[in-house]
């Protein structure tokens, strides 16, 4: 089997890996990170303009990609260069989720997506939700032509830069039933909202978010009442493999920043790298990375399959990566000693960024699980 780019994907990676290392250096993103903002507008923009947010969605929806290959190949770059900016959030969910379930109108808006003009939030994760897509104690309920939301979401990435964001609510059932979820295109601006914004560990903003007697228009609606379970469960596994392959291009920069401080670090009169046990750990390392690598592909490769076999695939990809990139994180902090957790040096963001985004759609005990109850079903 050939698991070579196609010409397009080699022309995407490397059109972004040039604007990246062009523009993504240590000390700018150390500024982004000390904005308010959290991320860079005109690097956003400048994405925009170059075409990499168009490649997260496919051409009937106004992109050119949107297939799991695609996703992996834009964001493995955007984790070997650090990036903060929210590809995941405003693309591969919120924009994601308006392509699969909105109306005419609401779908109009991905253009504004795709240039970078509109940022969205999906705001679904709750305080006693974990990992679980179905938990789901916000409520919506029906009142004449309106819905009228209460409730609070928790982690809301991007929530401050946001136009809109798509609030998953319940209208029927218990509150752990996949059935009986809606989701709805909320302006941020609306009264009865209100965000508690913080920065991020990794890079970024969050806020939690309050609703209190939102009042929408039914309109507001993505899709049928009650049944953006898969949807939510489709979005979930693609930005499951994103972080994944995020995760894969953080380790690669780790590893490269390793092997390169081994070779110019001296310790009684000649390199570490030549040290036998330092070697033995950096070949494992290697080892490791190229496993990571085998299962983004796998995972990317599955995205489009049946339900129960896509999230079978994705949680051995999440188990494996998060596994590895936590070995990959430690050991590379180790070989490095003191100098990897210094904000001035490239190391100590990269590891932050390959820790924090295991934990963001399952860590690696959740996928395991996961696993598990999946091949016995």
């Amino acid at each position: 089997m050939n698991f070579d780019l196609t010409s397009e994907r080699q022309m995407l990676q490397d059109s972004l890996r040039r604007f990246l290392s062009d523009r993504y250096t240590t000390e700018v993103r150390n500024d982004i990170l000390a904005s308010d903002a959290g991320f860079s507008p005109d690097i956003w923009a400048q994405l925009g303009e170059l075409g990499i947010i168009g490649a997260m969605f496919s051409e009937e929806q106004g992109g050119y990609g949107g297939a799991g290959f695609d996703i992996a190949v834009v964001f493995e770059e955007l984790g070997r260069a650090g990036v903060v900016e929210p590809f995941l959030d405003s693309a591969i969910l919120g924009g994601g989720l308006i392509a699969s379930l909105g109306s005419q109108d609401q779908q109009d808006l991905i253009e504004q997506v795709i240039d970078g003009s509109l940022h969205l939030g999906f705001a679904h994760g709750e305080p006693r939700s974990r990992y679980d897509l179905a938990h789901v104690e916000t409520t919506a309920t029906l009142q004449d032509d309106e819905i009228i939301l209460n409730g609070r979401k928790a982690v809301v990435v991007n929530a401050e830069a946001a136009g809109y964001l798509i609030v998953s609510a319940r209208e029927a059932g218990a509150e752990a039933d996949k059935s009986g979820i809606s989701l709805f295109l909320m302006p941020v601006d609306m009264p009865g909202v209100s965000l508690r914004g913080y920065p991020l560990l990794a890079g970024g903003r969050a806020a939690e978010v309050q609703l209190d007697k939102v009042i929408l228009p039914a309109s507001a609606r993505l899709g049928a009442a009650g049944a953006a379970y898969p949807a939510i469960a489709e979005r979930a596994a693609a930005a499951s493999v994103a972080l994944a392959a995020e995760t894969l291009g953080a380790m690669e920069t780790a590893t490269a920043l390793t092997r390169d401080y081994l070779q110019v670090r001296q310790q009684f009169g000649r390199p570490i790298g030549t040290f036998q046990a330092l070697q033995h750990r950096m070949a494992d390392l290697l080892i490791e990375l190229e496993q990571a690598r085998s299962a983004v592909i796998n995972g990317a490769g599955h995205l489009d399959a049946e339900p129960q076999l896509r999230d079978l695939h994705i949680s051995a990809t999440g188990n494996l990566v998060a596994r590895t990139g936590r070995l990959v994180a430690e050991e590379s902090i180790q070989l490095h000693g003191g100098i990897a957790m210094t904000q001035d040096y490239e190391l100590a963001h990269i590891a932050k960024r390959i820790v924090m985004a295991e934990h963001r759609f399952g860590d690696a005990d959740y996928h395991l699980e996961q696993f598990i109850d999946l091949s016995t079903a």
